[in-house]
């Protein structure tokens, strides 16, 4: 199952680029909304191998995450490899220059199931697709506004 989603910023793109990978402070957002992250490896300047382990509540209980940076091409984006006992997803951030002070955000989150009991939780989300589709653009939408307003305070 597939999520994704798009926002254009008002900013450049390497300043884009230096507020979607700012993963300092993605984590300590992550920490105020009350999940538990934990960096288990630092990686290359980069980011590249940068790994969390990290307890995320979901669907009524609370599940182990393991993600590691995949990907990274500067400034243009990056890929995040994660698992989730039976669940493998992949987490894509692309950025396009649209002009100088224009980017676009494209955001992706591929869910797959390895095991039958994954299949049976993917399977009911898809039930609530919909529902699940709107509040990840709307949490989108919402990081794409602070960043533009961050670069209009700069």
């Amino acid at each position: 199952m597939k999520f994704s989603t798009r926002e254009d910023i008002e900013a450049p793109i390497e300043f884009v680029y230096q507020q979607v990978a700012d993963f300092d402070g993605l984590e300590k957002q992550a920490l105020r909304r009350g999940y538990a992250l934990e960096r288990v490896e630092a990686g290359d300047a980069q980011g590249m191998g940068t790994a969390w382990n990290a307890r995320v509540p979901f669907r009524g209980k609370t599940r182990e995450l393991k993600a590691r940076i995949s990907d990274v091409s500067a400034p243009t984006g990056y890929c995040i490899q994660s698992q989730s006992g039976g669940l493998g997803m992949d987490f894509e951030v692309e950025l396009v220059a649209l002009s100088r002070n224009r980017t676009r955000v494209v955001i992706g989150l591929e869910v797959r199931p390895n095991t039958l009991s994954s299949r049976l939780l993917v399977q009911s989300m898809k039930f609530a697709k919909s529902n699940l589709q709107k509040r990840f653009s709307r949490r989108v939408g919402e990081f794409a506004v602070e960043i533009g307003d961050r670069y209009t305070r700069v």
